[in-house]
């Protein structure tokens, strides 16, 4: 596992390399500029702000200025937030996205894991039936039509959930739903195939020999071989709702890191488009490398 480690974590700067440079220069070929207004700035006032921001410089330039800075740990200032740099922005919204993030993975593996295991023990039954078709639903409706059916429902016509905002447990309900249908879904599927291939196993029938309750088989034997597809889908799944975050944030207007990508990415704030992009591409990798070494712990057979 030692040495898996290490390959993993020798092989992060060169994958780390080709996110930033495709990042940056992609960035660059984009039209427009961070500061092109409506209103033509003066020649001298645009020349002292591009040189403020090295932008006077050759792209060349630019890119090997930019990857010094952030192998020292600086993303840079930001060119739409003046008094705030990359760094601080990442730093304020960070912790809301996180939040948002672990709740809907929580109500994805509580929901979603629970629904699949039941509906493969009560396998071509009702519950079996009706807990696909759901997933189904979530899996086919994007979280951009979910968060405002859920508004409107929940929060116009019955008045239990605020519309939108940050602070308290209840302005969390609606944004990890809205984001962690998706996952509930495909954990619900994962979690039920899992359980059907192991409940047929000989060890299981040897269990259910043995004269031991259907909740002990269930839960001591057949549950942890059954969640290896669900944990092996949990890294990806952890970064895919981090950086999906972008557009529930938007609707139900939480201050986290997707309200800054958004504003920049239309505003061409180069800095903070890619500082968030290296965060995120930091934590995808930290994820797979925590789910990769619990898979091990799961299963004693995996060997790497």
């Amino acid at each position: 596992m030692l040495r898996y480690l290490l390959g993993r974590l020798v092989g992060f700067p060169p994958v780390l390399l080709v996110i930033v440079t495709g990042s940056f220069f992609i960035m660059r070929i984009a039209p427009g500029g961070p500061f092109d207004m409506d209103r033509a700035l003066p020649e001298q006032v645009r020349a002292n702000i591009e040189a403020r921001y090295h932008l006077n410089e050759s792209v060349l330039e630019q890119y090997v200025r930019y990857l010094g800075d952030v192998v020292r740990g600086d993303l840079g200032p930001s060119f739409r937030y003046p008094d705030r740099t990359v760094n601080e922005l990442i730093t304020l919204g960070f912790p809301v996205s996180l939040t948002l993030g672990l709740c809907a993975l929580g109500v994805a593996v509580l929901i979603g894991g629970t629904a699949g295991v039941l509906a493969a023990i009560r396998h071509n039954r009702a519950v079996d039936y009706l807990t696909m078709s759901l997933a189904l639903g979530g899996v086919s409706i994007p979280n951009f039509v979910l968060g405002p059916l859920l508004i409107m429902v929940f929060a116009l016509w019955l008045g239990w959930l605020p519309v939108a905002g940050w602070g308290t447990w209840r302005h969390l309900v609606m944004p990890s739903i809205t984001l962690g249908a998706f996952y509930t879904a495909y954990v619900a599927r994962l979690s039920r195939a899992g359980m059907l291939e192991v409940i047929l196993q000989d060890f299981i029938r040897t269990a259910r020999a043995k004269g031991l309750r259907e909740g002990v088989v269930v839960v001591r034997h057949a549950l942890p071989s059954a969640v290896l597809p669900v944990v092996s889908y949990l890294g990806p799944a952890a970064a895919g709702a981090l950086t999906g975050s972008v557009v529930v944030e938007t609707i139900f207007s939480v201050p986290g890191i997707g309200r800054y990508f958004v504003t920049s990415a239309l505003n061409r704030d180069y800095t903070m488009v890619l500082g968030t992009v290296v965060f995120y591409s930091g934590l995808l990798v930290a994820f797979n490398l925590i789910v990769d070494c619990l898979y091990a712990y799961l299963d004693p057979r995996v060997t790497y």
